[in-house]
């Protein structure tokens, strides 16, 4: 579906995407939060659906569009009764009826069900994020998605999930997420160390930028959880940076893709000559990615280091080793596309519109 008769749908499902997540950043109704973050996922679903790509592994892109669809609207449903569980709840304690966020701060309970309507929210929150396990949608959903798909993805939706766990689920229930906290900072651990492994095996482009979005939020949740102001800050640093590097080498992959028809690294190499701009800009994002001093990742991963050093040494002195493990997939990505002897005839022949070689 790539006629001009779809462009309008196309540009109205990222429009709809766009509305969603101010939506989800404006909403301070419990219910009406839910309703922007379920809405967020109806477009995501056309634009993988309908102007996605077949992936490398052969699988369909409606495949990944229904898994996408699954996971988030499965996790949402648990977010929807842990939301009317609450409102029930704070019904039961005062009388009052209400979603209203700040009335429902104030809501008692007892720990046990604190804790059982914590786990609701992290749970849907987890799997945008994503946390591994919960993670399976997203590799097939970034290789399939168009370019402009993959961005908003990236560089938005998954930021939402992380805004969720600042703005509701710590406030809501303090007591079960400082409970929950040291569980949830090794999910961080686990998602920084399979991200980037997962990362450096892969030969689609495409899936290894989307693993090293699970790499780059276990840092994130990391620092959600730690309680420190510093590593906070860090936090939204890293989410902005990584929303914008990420977001950078979805459209690099892009132009890749249009140029070469393919987004295996395998049928790339020896591109560097070829290229008028893109290796150039690619070499640029990437060690953005790696968090090279001087861009915003840097700041980021190390504000969070710094702070949650303080609160829990032990996991972020391990979490530090995730960096070494992004200076190798990124550099690793930039060698077997862009560097080295052609590996296929797609890749050795003069590219329309660039520079011979």
């Amino acid at each position: 579906m790539k006629s001009k008769n779809t462009r309008g749908f196309f540009h109205l499902n990222l429009m709809w995407i766009l509305g969603g997540v101010i939506g989800v950043f404006l909403a301070i109704d419990m219910f009406l939060f839910f309703f922007f973050w379920e809405m967020m996922l109806v477009p995501m679903y056309f634009l993988i659906a309908l102007w996605g790509h077949k992936a490398s592994d052969g699988k369909t892109r409606i495949t990944a569009a229904t898994k996408f669809f699954i996971y988030t609207q499965a996790s949402g449903l648990v977010m929807l009764i842990a939301i009317l569980a609450l409102a029930f709840v704070h019904f039961n304690a005062t009388g009052v009826w209400t979603f209203n966020y700040e009335e429902l701060l104030k809501t008692p309970m007892s720990h046990g069900v604190e804790y059982l309507l914590m786990l609701g929210f992290f749970i849907a929150f987890a799997v945008k994020m994503p946390v591994v396990p919960l993670h399976g949608w997203l590799p097939d959903a970034h290789s399939q998605a168009p370019t402009a798909g993959s961005v908003d993805l990236a560089g938005i939706l998954l930021k939402t999930a992380a805004y969720g766990l600042l703005r509701f689920a710590l406030p809501l229930f303090p007591n079960a997420s400082a409970e929950f906290a040291p569980i949830a900072m090794w999910l961080g651990v686990i998602g920084i160390f399979y991200g980037a492994w997962m990362a450096f095996a892969q030969t689609d482009i495409k899936r290894l930028i989307a693993y090293t979005s699970v790499s780059h939020m276990g840092f994130v949740l990391i620092a959600i959880y730690t309680g420190s102001q510093l590593a906070y800050q860090g936090a939204v640093i890293q989410m902005i940076a990584h929303g914008l590097s990420a977001a950078g080498l979805f459209i690099l992959c892009g132009q890749l893709y249009e140029r070469l028809h393919t987004r295996d690294m395998r049928q790339m190499g020896g591109l560097w000559s070829k290229i008028k701009w893109l290796p150039a800009m690619s070499m640029f994002f990437a060690v953005a990615t790696l968090g090279m001093p001087g861009t915003g990742n840097f700041v980021g991963e190390f504000m969070i280091l710094f702070g949650s050093y303080k609160v829990v040494p032990t996991i972020t002195v391990i979490s530090t080793f995730g960096l070494v493990f992004a200076s190798v997939y990124s550099l690793s990505m930039l060698h077997r596309a862009y560097f080295g002897k052609a590996k296929s005839e797609v890749a050795a022949k003069e590219l329309p519109g660039d520079v011979p070689a």
